[in-house]
């Protein structure tokens, strides 16, 4: 026996602990496929009757075969261009084999990590099986945006229900055709399959029911010691928030405080998750007095608390204490994403009453106008949000917050499932402590009256931008009575509030509005501190109103970095004159809690 002969007998796994390998294996599937089973007994003892089609998929896929029998020819024809890259790609194949060099028929998409380990590129085999699955994938995609007689929004459900199929049999999801997982899998005898296997039953004892695998080690942060760790104290509650005030860290502060309302879709403390990437933290070092709402996580006591009660018990509220606080009237204020929404609708309604107590508003990521509402709208039709409702009247009245969870994943779905199914599953592998990726999944729940509310008059009908169609405690709502300064931020690549979509609030609003494009996503996009100088962010200085978003970005200048000096530089000059620094406590209401407080700590 040779030396290498030797060396590659030791280097492969034992024949006796593959056996027992398999048989470990075996037994985790079995106890599985059990525990699927005894959940869905329980469900259905329980009067749960799950529904055959939850997300109303059979109209919109009939639509499609509809769409393909009336225009066989097309059908033929992208066949036909399909059967010529398969040639094409053969054709490179061989080529390859003969070791010449030869350019990939097609290539992935930028910002495509699934195929970033070498042996994707270098193997042969393993290059021929990307192409061809990408050619297909890409096959797939433009035959459905070609349908003929099918109207847009069913041609976007379609487009999106292919893509999500084409990611889930991705090679790189499967064990046999990704390189990394067959090395994973030959170097440690099977163990990483059999240590995915048991993080699949963890995941579905956690979930009770289909495995949602873990992005994060949530066991690595805990709230107020290594996150959300701004020192600030809880100064006001209603039954849905806490109002947070922070410590100032400057001598002297702007004359008016800076009032930050976030989603309750998620937690707050996205905007303070550790000192180096906290926005609250780098606004009170440029001098303001902030405040944050902590929403209440619901329970089936608030099931009834509607929209509306969100915007009287929180940013309403809010704007009392925060005077009886700091002893000052007016603030400027900030609504991120559906916080932004509930702040429209809010400020239409302020200004109907003539309470001008805001006087400038920063919106993040947040829709008015849901005519162009993006992927999010694929989830939005009457049969889905009756499946909602009954859904949220067999939990109580509350939708639970694994629900939007998933939705908001799957709009990303190889960067949040099926990275971490290969990751936790396939390689066995824990995944690392992340900030954010805690942060996301430390879910909300939502209350039954509220949420069907939103769906319903805002991505459904889309009743907001249309004078009086909507009304808080019988007064109308008009967007069009909004004349204050308005910074309106949106993010490039947002799947949850599209720039074309933000943008169309220019149109309501008919005071000064300063528009704002960031790089990245829905939460890069706002979290990017210049510390990090990440990114980058798009200003149009000119005077000129623009119809549409494209005519905007036409004539744009882009900067690197950060918009938050962008942002500080527009605020300011609104914000009055610096005065002595002010402290939880020194106003007319008493602590109540240390920040976080406690509505935070609440878990879904």
């Amino acid at each position: 026996m040779t030396e290498q002969d030797d060396r590659t007998t030791k280097d492969q796994p034992d024949p006796a602990e593959v056996v027992k390998t398999l048989v470990e294996m075996a037994a985790q599937s079995q106890r599985l496929f059990a525990d699927f089973l005894n959940d869905q007994a329980e469900a259905a003892a329980r009067g749960e009757q799950p529904a055959v089609d939850p997300l109303n998929i059979a109209p919109a896929l009939k639509q499609a075969a509809l769409g393909v029998f009336a225009n066989p020819a097309k059908m033929m024809q992208a066949q036909a261009e399909l059967w010529q890259d398969y040639v094409r790609l053969w054709e490179h194949t061989m080529t390859r084999a003969a070791g010449a060099e030869s350019k990939p028929v097609v290539e992935p998409a930028p910002g495509d990590r699934r195929f970033s380990d070498p042996e994707w590129a270098g193997n042969q085999i393993f290059d021929f099986i990307k192409q061809s699955y990408l050619l297909t994938a890409r096959w797939m995609q433009r035959a459905v945006q070609d349908l003929d007689g099918v109207d847009e929004k069913t041609k976007q459900k379609i487009d999106f229900y292919t893509r999500q199929f084409a990611d889930a049999v991705a090679p790189t999801n499967f064990v046999m055709t990704n390189p990394q997982v067959l090395r994973a899998t030959v170097d440690s005898g099977g163990q990483n399959l059999v240590r995915g296997l048991q993080a699949m039953l963890d995941d579905a004892e956690r979930t009770g029911g289909v495995p949602q695998p873990r992005m994060t080690d949530v066991t690595a942060f805990k709230l107020g010691e290594n996150i959300a760790l701004t020192p600030g104290k809880v100064i006001a509650q209603t039954e849905l928030m806490q109002l947070i005030q922070y410590e100032p860290v400057t001598e002297q502060v702007y004359r008016q405080p800076l009032l930050i309302v976030p989603p309750w879709i998620n937690k707050y403390y996205i905007l303070d998750l550790r000192p180096e990437n906290s926005f609250v933290k780098w606004a009170t070092e440029q001098g303001y007095t902030v405040f944050v709402v902590s929403w209440v996580n619901p329970d089936t006591r608030l099931a009834a608390k509607s929209f509306e009660d969100y915007a009287f018990e929180g940013i309403l509220a809010a704007l009392t204490a925060v005077e009886q606080a700091t002893g000052e009237r007016q603030v400027s204020a900030i609504g991120y994403c559906i916080g932004g929404t509930l702040m429209a609708s809010t400020l239409a309604y302020m200004a109907a009453q003539g309470d001008d107590r805001i006087a400038a508003c920063t919106f993040l990521a947040a829709q008015v106008d849901f005519s162009e509402a993006g992927e999010l709208a694929v989830f939005i039709d009457e049969e889905q949000i009756q499946y909602l409702e009954r859904r949220m009247e067999q939990e109580g009245g509350v939708l639970e917050g694994s629900a939007m969870a998933t939705t908001f994943n799957l709009l990303r779905s190889n960067d949040l499932i099926w990275s971490y199914v290969v990751n936790n599953y396939l390689l066995g592998k824990e995944p690392a402590p992340f900030d954010l990726l805690f942060w996301n999944s430390d879910t909300t729940r939502m209350p039954a009256a509220m949420h069907s509310y939103y769906l319903r008059n805002m991505y459904q009908r889309n009743l907001l931008v249309q004078p009086g169609a909507l009304a808080f405690k019988g007064t109308p709502l008009d967007l069009t009575k909004i004349g204050i300064p308005i910074y309106l931020q949106a993010a490039r690549e947002d799947h949850i509030a599209p720039f074309k979509s933000v943008f169309k609030a220019t149109t309501y609003y008919r005071g000064p509005v300063r528009v704002m494009l960031a790089g990245s996503g829905h939460i890069a996009g706002v979290v990017n501190p210049p510390a990090r100088n990440k990114y980058q962010y798009w200003t149009n200085e000119t005077d000129k109103r623009y119809a549409t978003s494209d005519e905007w970005l036409a004539d744009a200048v882009e900067h690197p970095g950060s918009w938050w000096p962008d942002w500080n530089a527009w605020l300011a000059p609104l914000s009055g004159p610096m005065v002595p620094a002010r402290q939880p406590g020194d106003g007319a209401l008493e602590p109540i809690e240390e920040a976080p407080g406690s509505y935070v700590r609440v878990k879904a």
